[in-house]
């Protein structure tokens, strides 16, 4: 089998040191994002947003935690997307005011974000908190909430 080969080492400005990276009790956060299409409406709203409509919903979460594993670790992406999606699977091209608790809950974003927050802290390991969910209903306008 052939060896591989590699660069030499950069020895230029700014030429990493290989000190000062040992553990110093610091925290690690690790962010997510999915979307879902779906349609809702906002009954009592004055405005547009009252009549059936639709978006194509983002939805970022972000975890965190002190301890990594043996790879080094906080988390593994693919793990918290897993969740994510399984969890948006309840949303993705249905009516959100037809999905339990949206059916008796207004459907805004803000609310959106505090059930995904709730339903997806429940999925994790002890070890990591979830720190906060973001959900966009288009490119240009968020709601995040934190517990």
């Amino acid at each position: 089998m052939a060896e591989l080969l590699r660069n030499a080492p950069y020895e230029g400005p700014g030429r990493l040191s290989g000190e000062g990276f040992e553990d110093e009790g610091g925290s690690y956060e690790l962010a997510v994002r999915e979307h879902f299409d779906a349609a809702h409406m906002l009954p009592g709203y004055d405005g547009p947003c009252q009549y059936l409509h639709g978006h194509t919903w983002d939805v970022e979460v972000v975890v965190a935690g002190e301890e990594l594993d043996g790879v080094g670790m906080l988390y593994d992406f693919k793990d918290v997307k897993r969740d994510l999606r399984a969890l948006l699977a309840n949303f993705d091209h249905r009516c959100v005011n037809d999905v339990p608790p949206f059916d008796r809950l207004a459907p805004t974003a803000e609310h959106m974000a505090r059930v995904v927050f709730h339903e997806l802290a429940a999925t994790l390991p002890a070890h990591l908190r979830l720190k906060e969910v973001s959900v966009w209903e288009s490119p240009a306008a968020k709601v995040t909430y934190r517990r």
